[in-house]
């Protein structure tokens, strides 16, 4: 459902996805904001900008977007190439989302591996605060960016919305917690980790 709220240059649309509501907005040089599900959609619409009528965007199809996070959260592998509004962020957080965003589907890095590739060598910690100001969390995958030891840290959506999306990508990490229902995602997989039941 397209919402226009009031703001110059950015269009807004929220879209059930599954896990929940999930929100998008764009400007017209790309994506601004896209939220991890919410449970309502009022929440999902709070976290975006005020848009403005008639905002296009160029280069990116909303609803392409809306169909790849639909399938994304339905467990199947989608690619995530829509343009990024590129007046989001700093230099330097602009090239760790970019280098977040080149992290396929199944794998993780960590963020002092990040950081190196980024050209900061010992910069986990700026890398952590670009991944807790990612604006795009899927289409900028942050979730697969883990401690050093592998360890699920901080996430928006919380540690256990990251996990299931891992293991819903089929990344090894070091194991489930008991709270996590993954029986509809990946059951064969999940039990196969030491120390899982």
């Amino acid at each position: 459902m397209v919402k226009d709220r009031g703001e110059s240059g950015v269009g807004v649309e929220v879209c059930n996805v599954g896990w929940g509501w999930v929100g998008i907005a764009w400007s017209e040089r790309g994506l601004v904001k896209v939220t991890l599900p919410q449970p309502a959609e009022a929440e999902a619409l709070e976290q975006l900008p005020q848009p403005s009528p008639g905002c296009q965007p160029s280069g990116l199809d909303v609803a392409a977007l809306v169909d790849k996070l639909r399938r994304y959260f339905a467990g199947e592998a989608v690619v995530f190439d829509e343009p990024l509004d590129p007046a989001v962020g700093t230099s330097f957080q602009r090239r760790v989302w970019a280098l977040t965003r080149a992290i396929p589907r199944g794998k993780t890095h960590s963020y002092g591996e990040l950081g190196l590739k980024a050209g900061s060598p010992g910069a986990a910690r700026a890398v952590g605060q670009a991944m807790a100001r990612n604006p795009w969390p899927v289409v900028v995958p942050c979730h697969r960016v883990v401690g050093s030891d592998g360890s699920l840290t901080g996430f928006g959506g919380g540690v256990a919305m990251k996990e299931r999306m891992l293991l819903m990508e089929g990344a090894p990490q070091r194991g489930c917690t008991n709270d996590l229902s993954v029986t509809e995602l990946e059951p064969s997989w999940c039990s196969a980790i030491p120390g899982r039941r």
